[in-house]
């Protein structure tokens, strides 16, 4: 497994706010995709190690600590997944796994018995029909149990190579605040989101966004008055905007 990276302070980007929040009411989808690919542009300068946060070496670790996720932070996910990988290092230790010895690992995640039965699952199913071996097209990944498209596309675009956007809470929450799509359903804006983008980006498009929902606009108060992208931005003033109140919302790579 490769070395933990060491956690760095987020780059000072200069920042141009705004009086007040724009307005993008009239925006054209010609207009849309310029201002969205604009400020994807800053992000990819504020967060250029933006990457997956979930540790692992192969399609297998990855597909398991992304289902382990769910309801908790990758930090957590992290701490247990070296002790799992090392216990059950492929799909058929997973299918023959001591339910409670499970359990007891994957307790720290909370609804270790909801996960450790969907590990289990995901092991019997991958090696019933793949031969133990992690599919890597998206039509076979979310038959497989508790993988969704969320899932199926962290998978996709971390481990093969395969461009594919992750919608969870925080990719949600930034492209409505963005005004780049106002669709609650995740597999819609999955392919709104993805309209506005070269197919090559996606995928660091999605760790981008997270990176600034986890880091800078927070889901109760976001950081407004210490975001790069606020010119751009059409939820300007949901949090602080004066610089030194929105810089202690800042929070560091963990």
């Amino acid at each position: 497994m490769p070395s933990p990276r060491v956690a760095e302070p987020l780059p000072v980007v200069p920042l141009k706010l705004p009086r007040k929040a724009p307005v993008y009411v009239e925006e054209t989808q010609t207009q849309l995709v310029r201002r969205a690919r604009k400020m994807h542009k800053v992000l990819t300068e504020t967060y250029p190690d933006a990457h997956c946060e979930l540790d692992f070496t192969t399609p297998l670790e990855l597909l398991v600590a992304t289902i382990l996720s769910a309801q908790t932070t990758d930090v957590t996910v992290n701490k247990v997944t070296p002790t799992l990988f090392a216990k059950y290092p492929t799909a058929q230790a997973y299918a023959e796994a001591d339910r409670d010895e499970m359990e007891a690992i994957l307790k720290p995640t909370g609804f270790f018995r909801a996960k450790t039965n969907s590990v289990i699952k995901l092991g019997q199913a991958l090696v019933d029909e793949y031969d133990g071996v992690v599919p890597g097209k998206l039509e076979e990944l979310v038959k497989l149990p508790g993988t969704g498209r969320k899932t199926a596309n962290v998978v996709l675009g971390n481990a093969f190579g395969v461009p594919g956007i992750t919608v969870d809470t925080h990719f949600g929450r930034l492209v409505r605040r963005f005004g780049w799509t106002a669709e609650e359903d995740p597999v819609k804006v999955e392919h709104i989101i993805g309209a506005l983008f070269p197919k090559k980006d996606w995928t660091m498009l999605s760790h981008r966004l997270i990176f600034h929902g986890r880091r800078r606009c927070h889901a109760k108060k976001p950081a407004c008055g210490a975001c790069p992208i606020a010119q751009w931005c059409p939820s300007y003033g949901a949090g602080p905007t004066d610089p030194e109140a929105a810089a202690k919302l800042v929070k560091a790579p963990a």
